[in-house]
């Protein structure tokens, strides 16, 4: 069954999707980030091009021609090709599809509608019986 992670109180969405696709390929690891939206996707593209500052976190869209031979795929969870271990979203709704996953990835910003959108998430895994577990990036900053 799918373990799910979720990732909240995070000042900004994308960098912290970021650090995890970062993350993912430092374990070797393939991760889909599930962008459905035309300008989160674009958005997400361009903070992987330059984020960190000093490196580069390979990634193309999972229609690209090189995306069988590449760790991080942005775009419909349901597109990704066989193969990817990870999913994470960046779409208010829950990804189609991710159940063929082994583990999801949920980051949940700070404004009040991310939060109902994230907590409403939250509550659909659970009542299925999916294993959750639960990070708070806010406590994780203090430290």
């Amino acid at each position: 069954m799918t373990g799910i992670d979720f990732y909240f109180n995070a000042s900004d969405c994308l960098q912290v999707a970021c650090r995890l696709a970062a993350k993912a390929v430092a374990r070797r690891q393939r991760i889909v980030i599930h962008a459905p939206q035309p300008d989160t996707a674009q958005r997400i593209d361009r903070m992987l091009w330059t984020w960190p500052a000093t490196g580069f976190v390979p990634h193309c869209a999972v229609h690209d021609a090189l995306a069988p031979d590449t760790p991080v795929l942005i775009g419909a969870a349901g597109d990704a090709p066989p193969g990817c271990e990870l999913l994470l979203n960046l779409s208010p709704e829950c990804p189609p599809q991710f159940a063929r996953f082994e583990r999801l990835l949920e980051v949940i910003g700070t404004e009040e509608a991310e939060r109902q959108a994230g907590r409403s998430r939250y509550r659909f895994y659970l009542d299925r019986g999916y294993r959750i577990a639960a990070h708070d990036l806010a406590a994780a900053e203090v430290k």
